[in-house]
């Protein structure tokens, strides 16, 4: 996706060297045939990272059939400990999306890890959770999914936030074009969405969509869109909420995150959303005590 919008040039890294070469040298040659003029190269070392404007964080293991994102934090916490030091010596400056599950717990790890300026330290999960609500009411209200604004709040996974009361489909509230019940199916459809595509597939989990998710913000940063975006940000007293990282609307621009949007939300929305919040705190103090254990 880089490449075809010619975004940036483009360095995968991966530890497995083979693999990083392989696929870079696979799209490189697909160049000719799509017309895009940007150079592709893999590898294992992180020199070869180095000074990167934007870095996107894919490392971990994927969730398999019957894992909770919870039960990944071990193992993921010790890869991002190893990412972060990656970062914090080569690309200090970087704006750094980060996609490894358990998301907003991984982010906030990230980001404690690498030192790196909360402003330039992002996860990716509004958008990819609202584009997963958006395609399931586009499909039960037979209407294009680019007809339906709407954006999904909260930690990423069981415990999401979709706002029923910011969602307009044509210009027209939801409540009014869809049943309760109905809405209630597709809200727990979509915090179920990874969950799902995991069981379909067997062996790893979603990346086209999530993909998509990340470039949407990569581009908001280098081209200075200021685009406002649900994405897991850190908070300093915005939703009633200090030092921790959660999905929110933010506005992207050159400068990283740029502003915390703040919505209105009633009494029900708070609830869900303080909710949300504590699991990803309860989340937080496992994650403390795995890296006591790992020092």
């Amino acid at each position: 996706l880089i490449s075809i919008k010619e975004l940036a040039d483009v360095v995968l890294f991966d530890v497995a060297e083979g693999l990083a070469k392989g696929k870079a040298l696979d799209i490189a040659q697909s160049t000719s045939v799509e017309g895009f003029d940007i150079n592709l190269m893999g590898t294992s070392n992180y020199e070869d990272t180095k000074n990167s404007d934007v870095i996107i964080i894919t490392a971990g293991i994927p969730r398999r059939p019957g894992m909770s994102r919870d039960d990944l934090l071990e193992t993921n916490l010790k890869i991002i400990k190893q990412v972060s030091e990656g970062i914090k010596k080569t690309s200090p400056n970087a704006f750094v999306i980060c996609i490894t599950n358990p998301l907003d717990v991984i982010v906030m790890a990230l980001q404690k890890y690498s030192g790196l300026p909360t402003n330039k330290v992002i996860g990716m999960a509004g958008i990819l959770d609202t584009s997963r609500f958006k395609y399931f009411l586009s499909q039960e209200l037979k209407v294009p999914v680019k007809n339906i604004d709407s954006l999904v709040l909260g930690g990423h996974g069981d415990t999401m936030v979709p706002i029923p009361n910011y969602t307009k489909v044509n210009g027209k509230l939801l409540n009014q074009l869809i049943k309760k019940e109905k809405l209630d199916e597709i809200i727990d459809r979509t915090r179920k969405g990874g969950g799902e595509i995991n069981r379909l597939l067997e062996k790893g989990s979603a990346f086209y969509a999530p993909a998509a998710s990340g470039i949407e913000m990569a581009e908001s940063y280098i081209k200075n869109l200021k685009k406002t975006l649900p994405c897991a940000a850190f908070l300093n007293g915005e939703y009633g909420v200090k030092n921790i990282y959660a999905g929110v609307p933010v506005v992207i621009g050159s400068n990283g995150i740029e502003k915390v949007v703040e919505l209105k939300l009633d009494k029900l929305e708070k609830n869900y959303f303080d909710n949300s919040i504590k699991a990803v705190r309860d989340l937080f103090e496992v994650a403390i005590k795995i890296d006591q254990e790992l020092k």
